[in-house]
């Protein structure tokens, strides 16, 4: 850790690490001269009890100039083994928070090996920040809370997705969204099992009907004097997903622990969110299910009527996401009084060959908020780019003979992702006055066989304006005064920068 000018704006870290013993300045030096990052590079020092590695000193511009992607890789490949271990990130300001969550997601949570339940001492990171450039003094006590609430909420969202279904059922998600509930204050709504079917929530229960667990609808609210506008945040839990009747093939399924991804971000983000103080109202909308298959399970040809009130014809049981989905901004519209919808979910694998498998997608019937998500994918790490949206030319995909619609595209080759998106805003009608966006993670949401915690530092990110913390605030495209990296944002080059 830095010794000497430790967060005072020093622009060179060299003499935190020639004053400890180890590695002096000419060797220091010399290492520094070795990084030639292509897009990165390290170099160990001092017999492996510590690396220097470099990030990419230009980035595209769809790309975050805290190349967030790079740090999570470096500190998973990089960082020297031991009990008490210490990272020390060199960045500006504008990137501190893109670079805590990118270092979070470097450290998984959950984990059932044998050797980790054998372990008597627990593993230390200390994480350090050095600061560069222009506003380069030191972080305050305050940015410290915000950066761990955002953390603590990365890692419990990639927790709960790395869970397995035979852990994380419709249960025990409830019982994670009580203890945040607890945690904050507040008492969660929950409607489930026949309940649902009695109140008209035909996607929810159609779907999650033949699983042993029943499913649910849960929401959070926080509620604050003075809001002046209404979010509804809702989230995709379908905690496994074998595709119902249709089933999926046996390559297809195992992954498929990690549909409830959108469902954990927005749990993660709800939490930090509240903790910094939020001065709005903010609902958290979870639409939980196991698309299980089993003697009461959806079959193709099923007709349901859905919260809107609109019957869908099933053609295909594992478009299911979509179903829950619109029963959930349904419920967030007509109960809620939302003005804002944003709905997050690991709704297509058509969304990685789209968008990739850095980049969400991003669908919104608002042009202002379809700029304000790129940028905050920008700004925090969680990469975000647009779909088509043009539902007089897509949503005839979904035409029925005897419903309303069908909940399966006719033609596949026609912008499937786009299109599952309009099936959930036909929910709440293409002509409604308030800001719907639909955030599809599918691809984004694990890196590997590990979840990434992706969409809570871009909720932190998007709706930061209307967080009464200052960093938040800084990192906001919507609304946001001072040190706002959005500005400049289409620069394509940075200073070397290290962890």
């Amino acid at each position: 850790p830095p010794a000497e000018g430790e967060g005072d704006g020093s622009a060179s870290p060299c003499p935190a690490f020639s004053h400890r013993g180890g590695v002096r300045g000419p060797i220091w030096q010399s290492a520094l001269s070795t990084l030639n990052p292509n897009p990165t590079d390290s170099c160990p020092l001092y017999l492996n009890y510590a690396t220097v590695a470099a990030l990419p000193s230009r980035v595209s511009r769809h790309n975050s100039p805290s190349a967030a992607q790079f740090i999570t890789r470096l500190v998973r490949n990089c960082l020297p083994g031991g009990v008490n271990r210490c990272i020390v990130m060199v960045c500006e300001r504008s990137e501190v928070f893109a670079s805590a969550c990118a270092l979070a997601r470097a450290f998984p949570l959950f984990t059932h090996r044998s050797s980790a339940s054998r372990r008597t001492e627990k593993k230390t990171v200390t994480v350090e920040f050095f600061l560069v450039g222009q506003n380069n003094g030191p972080i305050e006590v305050a940015t410290l809370k915000c950066l761990a609430s955002a953390t603590e909420g990365v890692r419990l969202a990639a927790r709960i997705v790395d869970t397995p279904c035979n852990e994380m059922n419709t249960d025990n998600f409830l019982e994670e969204i009580k203890k945040v509930g607890k945690d904050l204050g507040i008492t969660p709504t929950i409607i489930r099992d026949e309940e649902l079917k009695e109140r008209g929530f035909g996607g929810i229960y159609g779907v999650g009907k033949a699983a042993l667990h029943p499913p649910a609808l849960a929401v959070l609210s926080h509620t604050p004097d003075g809001a002046t506008q209404t979010i509804a945040w809702v989230g995709k839990g379908i905690v496994y997903d074998t595709g119902g009747l249709s089933i999926k093939g046996k390559t297809t399924m195992p992954g498929m622990k990690r549909d409830c991804g959108g469902a954990a971000a927005i749990l993660g983000a709800f939490k930090a969110t509240v903790k910094q103080g939020f001065k709005d109202n903010l609902h958290a909308v979870f639409c939980l299910a196991e698309n299980a298959v089993g003697p009461r399970a959806t079959r193709p040809d099923d007709i349901h009527v859905l919260y809107s009130g609109k019957t869908v014809e099933i053609n295909n049981t594992d478009a299911e996401g979509r179903l829950i989905l619109a029963d959930g901004v349904a419920y967030a519209c007509k109960d809620l009084g939302a003005d804002i919808i944003l709905d997050m979910a690991t709704l297509t694998g058509a969304q990685g060959i789209a968008t990739g498998k850095y980049h969400a997608a991003v669908l919104t019937n608002n042009e202002e908020w379809e700029k304000a998500c790129v940028k905050a994918g920008r700004n925090c790490g969680d990469l975000v780019h647009p779909l088509v949206y043009c539902p007089e030319l897509h949503f005839s995909e979904f035409t029925s003979a005897v419903a309303d619609m069908k909940n399966s595209v006719a033609d596949r080759d026609n912008t499937p992702s786009s299109c599952a998106g309009l099936f959930i805003a036909s929910h709440i009608g293409f002509d409604w006055p308030g800001v719907w966006v639909h955030i599809d993670i599918a691809a984004p949401v694990h890196a590997g066989e590990r979840a990434t915690g992706y969409g809570v530092a871009l909720l932190l990110s998007l709706f930061g304006g209307a967080s009464e913390d200052p960093l938040l605030n800084m990192v906001s495209p919507l609304g946001c005064n001072g040190d706002s990296p959005t500005e400049d944002m289409e620069r394509d080059s940075k200073r070397r920068r290290l962890v």
